[in-house]
């Protein structure tokens, strides 16, 4: 018999544990987790390098904000940073916000969580999958085998199910009466039928990219952007692809890219023209290579309709314009998404109106709590879903303790 089982060895389950044993070192706190080791999916994060949180994650527009900016204040980056000072991990803050460990690499975020949970007595049991938890008067059953006072459910999402995060969480939840929204891939590669898309494959370039579904504008990404043989990836496309997911299946949608952002339709104009005043037999191919990769260039070109052999100073204005106009705004149709297995995040999940949004503690079972990607919050590339995850676990953990 334990007070709490955390199930879940992810950021939040961690955390969570860690902190109510802190909070009341009597307790005896479990974590069970179904894979082999713990920590697995935060070995991934930021390709290895652990992006732990960014210094802008109180100003971030999280999905379901208004529950999320209930907690993040409480256990902010400052107090985030200070708990893995606590237990030895020391951190970097690049020109972007972002936060890595000193180390620069997330083996070093799991190793002192996994010796603080030893050094405080906390019992860790792996490669155990709990499929069902039943309350029963005052406690809950887990798996049929495993008892508590207290749950805290941080078994993730169904993004990256190789790194364990299946959605058998949903799956409890809604056995256990709460409503689960539809869990869809967030943070996920764009794919688009585009042809001059797909012939763009391995080029990245840095750009701003407006999103809309129908006609409408629905929002806005900015940041790498790399071309690929299937569409689009990199910062920005998947920054873009968390707000399009919920209308891909029944709207057509597609993104406007800005592939120079540096400089204005009009300065663009002006470089053009001085291109053709220096160098009038210049093939048009290489019309816009002065700040554009060549297979960009070309790619452009071929949208206004100008042969790639065409001397520059024979193109007329209209498709002068229309070049420029491309620079600006090239529109990309976008097919859908790629799916769970290579997304970050998930979007959707345990409706937040049924969570007391101060300590996580289900309003429909006492004793119940419920962290990081369960929950239907989350955001963009950049560490702020890490620092969701960190925030709802020690809140979790400091009110399971406590309550």
């Amino acid at each position: 018999m334990f007070d709490i089982i955390v199930l879940g060895a992810g950021a939040s389950g961690i955390v969570a544990a860690i902190t109510a044993k802190r909070e009341k070192p009597s307790l005896r706190i479990a974590i069970i987790e179904s894979m082999p080791v713990i920590g697995k999916k935060v070995l991934a994060t930021g390709n290895g390098r652990c992006n732990l949180s960014n210094i802008n994650a109180l100003k971030h527009e999280y999905y379901n904000k208004a529950f999320a900016t209930n907690i993040l204040p409480k256990y902010d980056v400052n107090k985030t940073l200070e708990f893995f000072n606590s237990i030895g991990l020391y951190t970097v803050t690049d020109d972007e916000g972002r936060i890595y460990p000193m180390s620069n690499t997330a083996t070093s975020v799991v190793d002192v969580l996994r010796f603080e949970c030893e050094r405080l007595g906390i019992t860790v049991i792996t490669d155990e999958k709990i499929s069902n938890i039943k309350k029963n008067g005052d406690f809950f059953v887990l798996g049929g085998r495993h008892r508590a006072k207290k749950v805290i459910l941080a078994c993730g999402g169904k993004a990256s199910p190789s790194q364990g995060s299946d959605g058998s969480g949903f799956e409890i939840l809604n056995d256990l009466g709460h409503t689960i929204q539809k869990p869809l891939p967030a943070l996920v590669q764009l794919v688009s039928d585009n042809k001059i898309v797909r012939s763009f494959k391995g080029i990245r370039v840095k750009g701003k990219i407006k999103i809309f579904a129908e006609n409408e504008e629905i929002g806005k990404a900015e940041g790498e952007i790399l071309f690929t043989e299937y569409g689009l990836s990199g910062i920005a496309s998947m920054d873009a692809q968390r707000i399009l997911c919920s209308h891909l299946d029944n709207k057509k949608c597609s993104v406007v890219i800005d592939l120079v952002p540096e400089f204005s339709k009009e300065e663009i104009r002006q470089r053009i023209n001085s291109t053709i005043s220096n160098n009038p037999a210049l093939k048009s191919e290489n019309l816009l290579i002065g700040f554009l990769p060549k297979k960009i260039s070309k790619g452009l070109i071929k949208c206004a309709y100008v042969k790639d052999n065409t001397p520059i100073n024979e193109i007329s204005e209209d498709n002068l314009q229309k070049i420029c106009d491309l620079c600006k705004s090239f529109r990309v149709y976008i097919s859908a998404s790629k799916g769970f297995e290579n997304a970050q995040v998930t979007r959707g999940g345990a409706d937040v109106s049924e969570f007391d949004a101060n300590t996580l503690e289900s309003l429909k079972i006492k004793g119940l709590y419920v962290t990081g990607e369960l929950l239907d919050v989350d955001g963009g590339c950049g560490g702020f879903n890490l620092q969701w995850a960190w925030s709802s676990g020690m809140t979790a953990g400091e009110n399971a303790a406590n309550i």
